[in-house]
């Protein structure tokens, strides 16, 4: 199985499991806090781990994975792009203890990054027939898909914040 699905299915199965704890354990569990939980899972594995790993690809083993991009070995930009998965692999890390608008901007960032890099797959495979796995396979999916994701969990669990908030102004 590619990793990225695997990143998608083990942040999903994380999150189920936090749910299912707070559950058992009588937590208050509303709709609020279902997404604030899928949102921190997508924060801090998919964009955090996800990114680092990424990192971890592109640095280390930048070869190999250049060919599974389909693209050729030793380019300097494999450098930059490994520096910027590492730095947005810690913010999304950093969110397990940063909240709030540190969350915004993360997924902001993450979603600016993914949605980029969809776009230069989109163009490697038109421009130059690169179909290659790492350009046109499960990579090119989880560019569009995560963003998408991490902005709906997003702006869902800010408008329930505004609309919690108004409703106890309402109360009082």
């Amino acid at each position: 199985m590619d990793f990225a699905y695997v990143i998608l299915i083990l942040t999903i199965l994380v999150a189920t499991v936090a749910i299912l704890i707070s559950k058992i354990t009588s937590k208050a569990l509303n709709g609020k806090r279902i997404v604030e939980i899928f949102l921190i899972s997508f924060l801090v594995i998919s964009v955090g781990f996800g990114s680092i790993w990424a990192f971890i690809g592109h640095f280390f083993l930048s070869a190999q994975v250049a060919a599974n991009i389909g693209w050729a070995p030793g380019s300097p930009f494999q450098t930059e792009v490994a520096f910027a998965n590492l730095a947005i692999g810690i913010l999304g890390i950093l969110c397990y203890w940063i909240r709030d608008n540190f969350w915004t901007a993360t997924v902001i960032s993450s979603s600016i990054f993914l949605l980029g890099d969809a776009y230069g797959h989109i163009i490697n495979m038109i421009q130059y027939s690169n179909y290659a796995p790492g350009n046109s396979g499960s990579v090119l999916y989880m560019d569009i898909i995560g963003p998408i994701i991490l902005i709906v969990l997003l702006i869902a669990y800010k408008s329930m914040g505004r609309n919690t908030d108004n409703s106890i102004n309402h109360i009082k």
